[in-house]
């Protein structure tokens, strides 16, 4: 068990995760060194290298942290009954994914679009769009009229959508947060298109 003062294993892989991506989005990825994400948290190189021995592996971590969390959602959606409001609870989940470190993740891919590239250029993986696939055919039926279909596709999407927009915006996580699930449930509800 971890004494004060030290951290479990997860913890301090989550904490090299925050920083990392912090210092990304910050200095940019190729100018950010393990040295330097190692010294802000206050552990040695060496200690780093025990969790992650490259750059590439953390963003890699990031990145797979976040399709495990939506697979999760995916789960947890095919578990739920049907009902009116599983569409709303879905992207009220779908927020809380993305909000904090999803929200950080998103900054670092906006200031660092060609490391993603990269990573998304791997062979044999289900992507993020893949995962937003399952959840639509879990939320919309087939013989769901068009313009609803395309609500709940776009109320998903917008999430994303609002969180890259804010880039550069003087606002609060949770005045971001707040206006997504806001724009999310507005399109969702087809009671008042």
């Amino acid at each position: 068990m971890a004494t004060a003062g030290q951290r479990r294993g997860g913890d301090t892989k989550a904490e090299i995760r925050k920083v990392a991506i912090e210092l990304f989005t910050e200095r940019g990825y190729e100018a950010t060194s393990l040295r330097e994400i190692a010294e802000r948290l206050g552990i040695t190189k060496a200690a780093l290298y025990y969790h992650y021995s490259s750059k590439e592996n953390i963003v890699r971590s990031i990145f797979d942290a976040h399709m495990d969390a939506l697979a999760e959602l995916v789960t947890w959606t095919r578990e739920q009954p049907p009902g009116p409001d599983l569409r709303a609870k879905v992207a009220d989940r779908m927020i809380e994914l993305t909000a904090g470190s999803g929200m950080a993740a998103m900054k670092f891919a906006m200031a660092n679009q060609h490391v993603v590239r990269e990573l998304h250029s791997d062979q044999g993986r289900q992507s993020a769009f893949d995962r937003l696939g399952e959840l639509f055919d879990l939320l919309i039926a087939p013989d769901t009229p068009i313009e609803e279909a395309l609500r709940v596709r776009s109320a998903l999407l917008s999430i994303n959508v609002v969180l890259m927009s804010a880039r550069g915006l003087k606002a609060t996580e949770a005045e971001i947060t707040a206006v997504a699930r806001e724009i999310a449930h507005t399109l969702i509800d087809t009671k008042n298109p």
